[in-house]
């Protein structure tokens, strides 16, 4: 049985401001009405799989766990990784999980940030290669160029390893322009899409040949794992002694054993903004939108609104991207170089870099809708049955106004139920609790004032997600 394998730690930042290392684009709904993450596993459905094994940042775990919760399905592990280091050493940690309750398991590795048009024809290309990867190749999916793209690095098919796949000949780094028609012409170049099909044993088997000491630090890491609710953290030190490196180097390059199967789908790495050019709808005029848009006179762009209208007027060949604290206006041609905004702005230590206006939790969301000097307002979600931390601040005072659900609060040494319409005070340094026993969302507005209104002026108590 195939056991999927989704990685999930990228952070995306050439689609910012959509995009960052809070929620970067596999949690975000592009290309579709689901997250990435989940349409990359709804997508599985037509294969006979086990539980999906995701790898992922701490940061990102209860947005894995409630992205799969909001689809009915349930990983078979989510593996935390200490540290980010490339495709090589997660992979390893998922298939020693995988190998741990099957010596003979087929993992199918997917990053969950891919954009695939048609589903079935991946699945046909999945099943296309289950042979030769069940007789120990190390199977990748190439995917049939439509054009001299500049943005993917190739792979070079070789003569026929079984019917529909082929050997691996060499991965080829991203080409310029007149090197990538060249391999277009050609016809035995494919685009590298990042996807394997491959035993855990075999891939294990190799890396300890090939990469002992990446293998060592990974295999020690998950031996001394432990579980935290619904994560499992392979042990931090031993893991960090693992070298950084793509399965494409650390392995694919160095065996004899490397597989592809062509996949024409309809795929995308949405790596760029004019990526979404490609795969989404266009109008008459050559142009995506989505939000509110009105788009006057605009021919051949990508117009995004997320919070307002967004209008435009004679202009050609833009990406304009709205977001409710950052606004992208840029070349279409440009766009890949949107990850040096950035850098300018981690190097400007501004926040929007990094996080958006409404910051995810584990129990819910917040969203700043004031700040000012002295004072805070923000709009707080508390999903049903979920509670938050107890508490207490040493700089501010809180008011809490329940506009939607039913709130449950405790304040010092009192509890008691809020509904819609009333409201509580928080006093400086009280212990207090904020919990939401109903069934549907808790939405309350909450108005910060004090000398400081930092969210590290939180001394926690009591905290059931462990933090």
């Amino acid at each position: 049985m195939i056991t999927p394998v989704i990685l999930s730690g990228g952070v995306g930042s050439r689609l910012w401001p959509v995009s960052r290392e809070g929620r970067p684009k596999q949690f975000l709904p592009i290309g579709g009405a689901r997250s990435m993450l989940q349409q990359t596993q709804l997508r599985l459905a037509g294969l006979e799989t086990a539980p999906a094994i995701v790898v992922c940042n701490e940061a990102h775990r209860f947005l894995v766990a409630e992205q799969f919760r909001e689809i009915g399905e349930k990983p078979g592990a989510i593996i935390l990784e200490p540290a980010g280091r490339n495709t090589a050493p997660a992979i390893a940690l998922a298939a020693q999980q995988a190998i741990d309750g099957d010596p003979d398991a087929l993992l199918l590795v997917l990053p969950a940030d891919h954009h695939i048009a048609a589903p079935d024809a991946f699945l046909a290309a999945v099943e296309q290669g289950l042979g030769a990867a069940a007789a120990g190749y190390l199977v990748t999916f190439g995917v049939v160029p439509t054009g001299p793209e500049t943005g993917y690095g190739y792979i070079r098919g070789g003569s026929e390893a079984a019917p529909g796949v082929l050997k691996l000949d060499r991965f080829v780094e991203k080409p310029d322009v007149t090197t990538a028609q060249g391999y277009l012409a050609e016809g035995d170049y494919y685009w590298n899409s990042g996807m394997f099909l491959l035993r855990a044993g075999t891939y294990l088997e190799l890396l300890a040949q090939q990469q002992p000491a990446m293998y060592d630090a990974c295999q020690g890491a998950m031996a001394a794992a432990r579980r935290d609710m619904d994560f499992l953290r392979p042990d931090a030190e031993t893991f960090l002694a693992s070298p950084s490196d793509s399965i494409d180097y650390a392995v694919m390059e160095h065996t004899d054993r490397g597989a592809v199967v062509p996949l024409d789908c309809g795929w995308s790495d949405i790596g760029s903004w004019s990526a979404l050019c490609e795969v989404g709808e266009a109008d008459g005029d050559g142009n995506v939108v989505e939000g509110d848009v009105l788009a006057q006179d605009t021919c051949n762009s990508y117009i995004r609104g997320e919070s307002r209208l967004v209008a435009t007027l004679g202009v050609d060949n833009l990406v304009v991207v709205e977001t409710p604290d950052a606004v992208l206006v840029a070349d279409r041609n440009k766009v890949q170089d949107v990850k040096a905004i950035v850098t300018a702005l981690k190097t400007a230590d501004r926040s929007e870099a990094t996080v958006h206006q409404r910051v995810f939790r584990p129990w819910g969301s917040y969203e700043s809708l004031v700040v000012a000097e002295g004072f805070q307002v923000k709009r707080i979600i508390v999903q049903p049955g979920q509670t938050l931390s107890l508490q207490k601040h040493f700089h501010r005072a809180e008011h809490w106004v329940v506009v939607r659900g039913t709130a449950e609060v405790t304040r010092g040494e009192e509890t008691f139920s809020l509904t819609a319409d009333q409201s509580t005070y928080i006093p400086l340094e009280t212990v207090h609790r904020l919990a939401n026993p109903g069934q549907t969302a808790l939405e309350l507005i909450e108005v910060q004032s004090g000398s400081y209104l930092g969210e590290d002026d939180i001394v926690r108590l009591e905290d059931v997600y462990g933090r």
